[in-house]
């Protein structure tokens, strides 16, 4: 059994995104205890993997839309500039 419960995942990209940011600030300060800084790193850790699932899932769902080919982003700048 864990001592600390897991906090719910975030409701979006975003909002893991802002919260992770929060973390590292709280972090790049010196400020936390040993304890509380071992927690925002784990913190850290579930909303980075959050993060990192989130855009697979997106990537998954833009290969599918282009016929699993994706086209890096400097492409479609030269296109759209022709």
């Amino acid at each position: 059994m864990n001592a600390t419960p897991r906090k719910q995942q975030p409701a979006s990209y975003e909002q893991a995104c802002s919260e992770l940011e929060q973390l590292v600030q709280q972090l790049e300060s010196g400020q936390m205890s040993l304890d509380d800084t071992l927690k925002a790193y784990a913190r850290g850790s579930q909303l980075l993997r959050h993060c990192r699932e989130q855009l697979q899932a997106v990537e998954q769902q833009v290969r599918i839309l282009d016929g699993d080919e994706l086209k890096p982003l400097a492409d479609e700048r030269e296109r759209d500039d022709d």
